[in-house]
Formats: C-alpha cells, structure tokens, sequence
C-alpha cells in the first residue's frame, strides 16, 4: 500500500473522541473539481512505498498514548494491501477509522464484517442528478456512481460501526434545493438500514487550499451555512456544521 504526504502523527480532529493518527491514501476515482487534495488524489505527491512500515512502528511506540488511527485519502478502499494493513493495526488495539466517499461497497462491508474498522465516515457528494457532476465524472457514471454509494450508505449503517456522513458545500455546486434533496434521499437510506444509533450529518465548509483540481470555487459564509443546516433539519434532525 502506498501512502503520500506521509503521515501525521498526532490529530485530535480527524478521529472524533480519540487521540490519534492519520496516513494520507494516494489516489482516487473522483476527480471532484474543488478537492482539497490535488496532488494527493492524482499522485503528483508520491513520496514512495515506505510509508505504511513508518506508521506500524510509530504505532508501536507510542500504544498506550494513541488510541485511533484514521485512513483518509484521497481514496483509501483503491490501496491494494489495506486489509492486512489495517489487521497490523489492530492487532496493535487501536481503533480505525475509515474515510470513503463510498464507491466500493464490497471492499467496505469486507473491512467491516472483518472488524478491521470501528467508524465510517462516507462522503456523500451531492443530490441524485448531481452526483457525477459534483465528482468529476462523466454524465453517463450518474446511475451506477449513486447505485454504488447508496450500498456503501446501507453497508455501513448496517455494520453496527460508528457512522458519519458529511458533504463538503461549495457554492457553484451546492444550492438549498440540491442539499434537500439530498437530505432526503439520506434519510430514506437510513430508514431503509433500520438503524436506531446516532448516524450524524455533518455539512463542512469548503477551504480554497491552494491545492484544488480546478480553481475558482467558493464558499458560503457561516451565516449562509446556518441557514443550511437549517434547511436540511426537518429531514435529518442529527445535522450539524463543521469548519465554521
């Protein structure tokens, strides 16, 4: 499995209510215009194959303090050796999390039935008719790209994992009635898993890294978020605001 950027090795933010750390997945099938992580996703960061041996021994010596590990990516369920990766990982006693934006629900309900991963966070990219579009895909990939999503969506509630769900808001893609609409067809997926656990949705405010796909995206102000999460509510009460 090949990482880039490294890893960091101390996060309180990344893995909610653990101390831990964080590798970085090179790679991914979406190609969402306003990514973060340009160099990440499209492997223009490679910083070599030795990264994965690096986070094992780092594990290692600091058990006891670090409780989590958090795989983010771009996107982590492409990397070939991520299932012994992460058994590594836990034969250490940490706890995983895993951050997806949900097109490979087979490798996910593999890490999951496992018990290779403790929390889920799925990125979920837009409402139905704007999913493609929102992740850099062609027209055609609408169809099957939210079939795959809303399995991933099914697999992880059901799992008994601690589930996130999260859209990061950007203006040019994400209107009110884009972001009810996708409210809704959330909540009628956890409906559908019969799940009565928290499964929280958090709408994150997008960040010009400097390091986007394309440029020239922006954000909506925290009022304008507020009033979003608002908008969102009477669909899915557990909705909350992140990076204001």
């Amino acid at each position: 499995m090949i990482f880039a950027e490294g890893f960091q090795k101390l996060t309180l933010l990344d893995y909610p209510g653990r101390l831990a750390a964080t590798v970085f997945a090179e790679g991914c099938n979406f190609r969402c215009p306003f990514c973060h992580n340009a160099s990440l996703v499209t492997g223009t960061g490679r910083s070599g194959a030795h990264v994965e041996q690096q986070v094992l021994e780092h594990l290692k010596k600091r058990k006891g303090r670090l409780s989590g590990l958090c795989v983010t990516g771009g996107e982590p369920l492409i990397q070939g050796r991520l299932h012994s990766f992460l058994t590594e990982v836990k034969e250490l006693g940490y706890d995983v999390k895993l951050d997806t934006n949900g097109s490979f629900p087979e490798e996910l309900e593999s890490l999951l039935s496992d018990g290779l991963v403790d929390c889920v966070a799925v990125d979920i990219k837009n409402a139905p008719g704007r999913y493609a579009e929102t992740a850099g895909l062609p027209p055609q990939a609408e169809e099957d790209v939210l079939r795959l999503v809303e399995q991933s969506v099914l697999v992880a509630l059901a799992s008994g994992a601690d589930v996130e769900f999260r859209t990061t808001v950007v203006r040019e893609f994400h209107r009110r009635d884009d972001l009810i609409v996708l409210a809704r067809w959330l909540a009628h997926q956890i409906k559908r898993s019969g799940r009565t656990a928290p499964a929280p949705y958090y709408l994150q405010t997008f960040i010009d890294s400097g390091d986007l796909i394309e440029p020239g995206w922006t954000a909506y102000a925290p009022e304008e978020m507020e009033s979003l999460r608002r908008a969102v509510l009477p669909h899915i009460p557990d909705a909350h605001l992140r990076g204001i």
